[in-house]
């Protein structure tokens, strides 16, 4: 058998699934959407409704990449979102804070809380699904806490302005601000030797280590970034809402690994890109602006979440398995 038929062979579905996979499936939402209510789609105020929407998905995303390039997980990047937006909020609104630095302290506040994780994770030697599955739970209490069960609202006016203002006329600055954390991110996994080892520790953290490659420090690093990125969304989430409520962001961490996977994130570790992860945050807000569109009960929205993170894992099982028989 030639060396040409064999190369024909190999473009089965894998490969299919992990150069286009991301793409087929936003194009297929588009399409679906496009024929069901076309104008709603297409209206002028769409797009940029359905970019603020995506926003927030995309920073908790590209968090949870991290955590899931090294076969981990971050269940807190929902409550980290949560509180930090609170924190952010309880400074401008309560104590007079000037809001760039009330927004610079949440976000510091999400990074503190990423190296309390990383810390908890690497003393305590249990895996991060515990350590971060408490930690939200604890951070959601605290959230209740320190906002006496209520909402806080009345921000300067600079700051709602701000994070409700656009460029160009279409594009949000929240959208501005997750993809200037994209392309930050971006290049630490692709022009930094910390972003090579964080690939080698999710392909094979044994042999990483025997290497030389400092696991802790990495996992440390990691869970800050994660943590980094939902202060970022927690900022994004009060100035779409202009209120911080104490249930803000519960069960966004579904979205957050939603749209990794989708994004053509492996579950299993060492394989993801972040311009996947930002079309898979687009993806979820193209669903979530669609279902909202096309009036389907929002209770459903967690039940097509749940199935797609079932459905894009399970082929990237397959597709897994398929490569490592290549």
């Amino acid at each position: 058998m030639s060396q040409t038929t064999l190369q024909r062979k190999k473009l089965n579905f894998a490969s299919f699934w992990q150069r286009f996979g991301t793409i087929s499936i936003m194009l297929l939402l588009l399409v679906v959407l496009m024929i069901a209510k076309p104008k709603a789609i297409f209206s002028s105020s769409s797009v940029p409704q359905i970019l603020r929407q995506s926003a927030v998905n995309i920073l908790l995303a590209l968090g949870e990449f991290f955590a899931i390039l090294l076969g981990y997980i971050d269940l807190s990047v929902s409550s980290t979102c949560g509180f930090t937006g609170m924190v952010a909020a309880i400074g401008m609104a309560y104590w007079g804070m000037p809001w760039i630095l009330a927004c610079l302290m949440g976000v510091l506040v999400g990074t503190l809380i990423g190296a309390i994780n990383g810390f908890l994770i690497n003393k305590t030697g249990l895996h991060p699904f515990i350590i971060t599955l408490g930690m939200q739970t604890v951070y959601f209490g605290l959230m209740l806490v320190i906002s006496n069960s209520s909402s806080v609202y009345g921000f300067p006016s600079g700051f709602t302005s701000f994070m409700n203002g656009t460029v160009l006329g279409f594009l949000p600055i929240s959208a501005i601000i997750a993809l200037v954390a994209a392309m930050i991110l971006w290049f630490v996994t692709t022009k930094t030797k910390m972003g090579r080892n964080l690939y080698a520790l999710g392909g094979n953290r044994e042999a990483a280590w025997y290497s030389g490659i400092n696991v802790k420090r990495h996992q440390m690093v990691v869970y800050m970034i994660s943590g980094t990125c939902a202060g970022l969304a927690g900022m994004v989430l009060v100035g779409r809402l202009n209120a911080a409520a104490p249930t803000a962001a519960i069960g966004y961490e579904t979205y957050a690994i939603a749209a990794a996977i989708i994004g053509g994130t492996s579950f299993f570790g060492g394989i993801g890109k972040i311009r996947g992860v930002v079309a898979g945050g687009l993806i979820i807000g193209i669903i979530n602006y669609g279902m909202t569109v096309l009036m389907i009960d929002s209770s459903l929205q967690k039940v097509v979440m749940g199935a797609l993170i079932i459905i894009a894992v399970t082929i990237d099982h397959f597709v897994t398995k398929s490569s490592k028989k290549a």
